[in-house]
């Protein structure tokens, strides 16, 4: 969950980079924190994937795409 939760902080921190840098191409220090954010997310997902299975469905080395959900979603009890 804490995890999940990290990855939910990159998101909404480099959803606001991306409205900044809309605005303001220019400026080198919100491009490097866009990049090193970019960079902390990447590691945080790969480490989710690798515990507890794919967020999306293009995570997934499965042969047939729709069959990325095999347990519990993870607002169910059982995944908790």
């Amino acid at each position: 969950m804490k995890l999940f939760r990290m990855i939910q902080k990159y998101d909404f921190s480099l959803y606001e980079l991306q409205l900044y840098l809309d605005t303001h191409p220019n400026c080198t220090h919100a491009l490097r924190m866009w990049n090193n954010l970019q960079n902390m997310r990447k590691k945080a997902v790969s480490s989710y994937v690798q515990q507890f299975g794919p967020i999306r469905p293009d995570q997934t080395d499965s042969s047939a795409p729709w069959s990325w959900v095999q347990g519990p979603w993870p607002w169910e009890k059982e995944a908790n």
